[in-house]
C-alpha cells in the first residue's frame, strides 16, 4: 500500500532534518574550540648523569625541563618525554593539545611550563604530571614566522615570552603581543599589570639577571630602551646609548635561558652593523668595550670572543684579557652556561671550555652512527649540562623548504656535556 503524499512528504522533510541534525553534531565535535590534557601515567623521572657524549638524534628540538624531562612542540601540541638521555624520541609521558588555535611559544622556570598560544591564550603545566596548573587570557602574538618541522625557534626562542626572577626570588612571566605587555605572577597566573599602546609602539627585548623588563619604546621616534620593574610594570629608567641611531636593535646576551635573566646587551641600528656592548645591572648600563661585535658572548662580567681561530676571554669593562685558547682553529660559539662555554670547532667537534680558566671539560665530535659531520649547526640550546644542535646542509639557504634544509629526517643532535 502507497503512503499517500503529504505522509511522504513529511518523512522526507523529518528524515532532511535528522541529517542537518548529525551533521552539525560532527561538525561541532570536530571544529568546536577543544584541549585534551593527557597526564603523566608514570613516576616523574629522577635526574641521570650521563658521561659526556652523544646521546642521539631526534626530529624535532627539547627543551630539557628540571634535567629530567624533554620538551617539545608541534602545530597545536606540547608534549614531554623521558628518560633525558633517551637515544630516541619516545611516547609521550605527557601531552597538552588545543584547537584551533596555534602554539606560537614555550617556555620553561622550573617544574612550570607555559605555553602561548595564537589567540592569546597562556597555559601553564606543571612538568611532573603534565596538569594544567593555570590559564590566562594575554596578548594575541604578532606575525609569527612559520617554524621549522623541528620547532626549535618555538622551545629555544619564544617570541614575545619571558621569564624575570626579582632579587627576593619572585618569578614574573612577560607576555608581549603588538602595542601590549602584560605581566604575570608566574606560581598562580594571576595578572599584575598591563601597558597598552598603540601597535608598533612598545616591544620588549629580554629581562635582566635583576629581575627588570628591557623594554623598546617607540613613540614618539627615537626609540627609547625602557628597563620596567617585573612586578609593578612601572618604569625605573628610560636611556639611549650615546651617539645611537634613530631606530634601535637590542640584542640581550649572558642570558640564563633564552632571552631571560641576561646580564648584557648589545645595542645597533638596523642596518646589520655589529652594534656596542653593555652590561647591565641595578642603574643604567655600563659600556662593555670587550663586547662589541657578533663574535661575542658574556659569562658575568666576562666576554668570550672567537677570531682568527684564537678563543679568548676578556673583562667586558675593561678589555683586559683574562686567558686565550689558540689550539682549536676555526670555532663557532654555540652557547655559554654558567661553569660552560660550548664551541663547535670546523670538523664539528664539540668541545667545552671551563669559561674562568679556559680549561678543557671535554670533546668529542658531533656524530653518531653513520651519519657523518658533513653539516652546518643551525640553531644550537644548551640547558641543564645537555647541548642539543640543528643539523643543516652545507650548502641550505634561508628560504629552502625542509626537504633541502636538513639532511636528514632526524636532524637534531642531543649531547651530554
Amino acid at each position: 500500500m502507497r503512503w499517500p503524499k503529504w505522509r511522504r512528504r513529511i518523512m522526507v522533510a523529518l528524515a532532511a532534518v535528522l541529517a542537518v541534525a548529525a551533521a552539525v553534531t560532527v561538525g561541532h565535535r570536530v571544529l568546536a574550540p577543544a584541549e585534551v590534557d593527557t597526564v603523566a601515567r608514570g613516576a616523574y623521572p629522577a635526574a641521570p648523569a650521563p658521561p659526556a657524549g652523544v646521546i642521539g638524534r631526534l626530529p624535532v628540538a627539547p627543551l630539557i625541563v628540571d634535567g629530567r624531562l624533554r620538551v617539545y612542540a608541534g602545530t597545536r601540541q606540547v608534549y614531554a618525554d623521558q628518560p633525558v638521555d633517551g637515544g630516541h624520541r619516545t611516547t609521550p609521558f605527557w601531552s597538552y593539545r588545543r584547537w584551533p588555535a596555534e602554539l606560537v611559544g614555550v617556555l620553561a622556570d622550573g617544574t612550570i611550563v607555559v605555553s602561548h598560544w595564537s589567540d592569546g591564550r597562556l597555559v601553564a603545566l606543571d612538568a611532573r604530571t603534565g596538569r594544567v596548573s593555570w590559564r590566562a587570557d594575554g596578548p594575541v602574538p604578532g606575525l609569527v614566522p612559520k617554524p621549522r618541522r623541528t620547532y626549535a625557534s618555538t622551545v629555544w626562542n619564544p617570541a614575545g615570552l619571558h621569564v624575570a626572577r626579582t632579587a627576593d626570588g619572585r618569578a614574573v612571566l612577560v607576555a608581549a603581543g603588538p602595542g601590549l605587555l602584560d605581566g604575570y605572577d608566574l606560581a598562580d597566573g594571576r595578572r599584575l599589570w598591563r601597558v597598552d599602546r598603540e601597535r608598533g609602539c612598545i616591544g620588549v627585548a629580554g629581562t635582566t639577571a635583576s629581575g627588570d623588563l628591557i623594554g623598546l619604546d617607540a613613540c614618539p621616534k627615537p626609540v627609547t630602551i625602557e628597563f620596567r620593574d617585573a612586578v609593578t610594570g612601572a618604569v625605573r629608567t628610560r636611556w639611549r646609548p650615546p651617539g645611537a641611531p634613530k631606530d634601535l636593535v637590542v640584542i640581550p646576551v649572558g642570558c640564563r635561558e633564552g632571552r631571560s635573566g641576561c646580564r648584557g646587551v648589545r645595542v645597533a641600528g638596523p642596518d646589520d652593523s655589529p652594534g656596542r656592548g653593555w652590561l647591565l645591572g641595578s642603574g643604567k648600563p655600563v659600556a662593555a668595550p670587550a663586547l662589541d661585535g657578533t663574535d661575542t658572548e658574556l659569562d658575568g662580567e666576562q666576554a668570550l670572543g672567537t677570531s682568527a681561530g684564537v678563543v679568548t676571554a676578556r673583562s667586558a669593562r675593561t678589555g683586559a684579557e683574562r686567558w686565550r685558547r689558540t689550539d682549536l682553529g676555526p670555532v663557532r660559539i654555540l652557547a655559554v652556561r654558567p661553569g660552560r662555554v660550548y664551541l663547535l670547532t670546523e670538523r664539528n667537534d664539540l668541545v667545552t671550555l671551563d669559561p674562568a680558566t679556559g680549561a678543557e671539560r671535554s670533546r668529542f665530535p658531533m656524530d653518531i652512527g653513520r651519519d657523518g659531520t658533513g653539516w652546518r649547526p643551525g640553531r644550537a640550546y644548551a640547558g641543564d649540562g645537555y647541548v642539543a644542535v640543528e643539523r643543516v646542509r652545507q650548502r641550505a639557504g634561508p628560504d629552502d623548504d625542509d626537504q633541502a634544509y636538513f639532511p636528514m629526517a632526524e636532524p637534531v643532535l642531543l649531547a651530554a656535556s
